[in-house]
């Protein structure tokens, strides 16, 4: 039976932290196996936990209409977290999390989040330049459909999903694609053809298969190449030949931040 300890490193987020400040999660963390379609919490319920979607396993953020219509607002795998990440957790979730690939996700009760950014700065500040990555990707997300094409749209999409993959093969089926970008299956089908026929994808039985991925990148918008930049320069994100996330690197706190928070320690510590 597998143990959290043996996907600590299979989430990009964890794998990042020292030893000493992983020490703070580890004992409390979780091992719960998703299979698709799985809620991980739905809009207007209490956040309790704090998700970490592992190797391959991929949660996407919808907003749902009251026609029944949603889209999609960020994709999250291995490279982060879904829920109270800044806040104190017990908050309500403004989005529908759902498993959009299943595999294992590793959680953690947000109060015991809480309490090791409390007593590690290194923490506070990986779990803070995280969350800032993710707002570029849902607030790039936002300005991509409105401002840019339906062929855009669904390039930024696979290539999204590919970085958290590693493959060029890619699980997904048309209706699943149709309701992250919002639309109708009959009007993707025709989206996907003009693609297949451009030499950028292939179009399977509940895959599509990225032929081309420079060739994807050069036609497509810029809103995809603007959120990886973010993640490489707020968290020092490497990338694989794939395209893949493989690494972060997040810069050290500033000095200026340490010395206040250094200064901090000993006003408090005063009588």
């Amino acid at each position: 039976m597998s143990t959290p300890s043996e996907f600590l490193e299979s989430n990009l987020l964890l794998k990042a932290l020292r030893k000493a400040d992983r020490s703070l999660l580890e004992p409390h963390l979780e091992l719960v196996q998703y299979g698709r379609g799985d809620t991980v919490f739905a809009a207007g319920g209490d956040i309790s936990y704090i998700s970490f979607p592992c190797d391959k396993t991929v949660v996407t953020l919808l907003i749902s209409m009251a026609d029944g219509r949603s889209a999609e607002t960020a994709t999250i795998g291995r490279e982060g977290a879904v829920g109270g990440i800044v806040s104190n957790g017990g908050l309500p979730a403004s989005t529908h999390a759902v498993v959009q690939l299943g595999g294992p996700i590793l959680r953690i009760d947000s109060s015991r989040l809480q309490e090791a950014k409390r007593l590690s700065e290194p923490v506070r500040n990986l779990f803070s330049r995280y969350a800032d990555c993710l707002l570029a990707q849902v607030l790039q997300s936002v300005a991509c459909n409105a401002l840019h094409p339906i062929e855009s749209r669904c390039l930024r999409w696979l290539m999204t999903l590919q970085d958290r993959l590693g493959s060029e093969v890619l699980p997904v089926t048309q209706e699943l694609l149709a309701a992250m970008l919002g639309v109708q299956r009959t009007y993707l089908t025709r989206i996907l053809r003009t693609l297949q026929d451009q030499g950028l994808i292939a179009v399977g039985r509940g895959r599509i298969t990225i032929m081309a991925r420079p060739a994807m990148e050069k036609a497509a918008c810029e809103c995809h190449d603007c959120v990886r930049r973010h993640f490489d320069a707020v968290l020092g994100a490497v990338y694989g030949p794939t395209g893949r996330f493989v690494a972060f690197e997040p810069p050290p706190t500033p000095k200026a931040a340490r010395k206040r928070a250094a200064m901090s320690a000993v006003e408090d510590a005063d009588p």
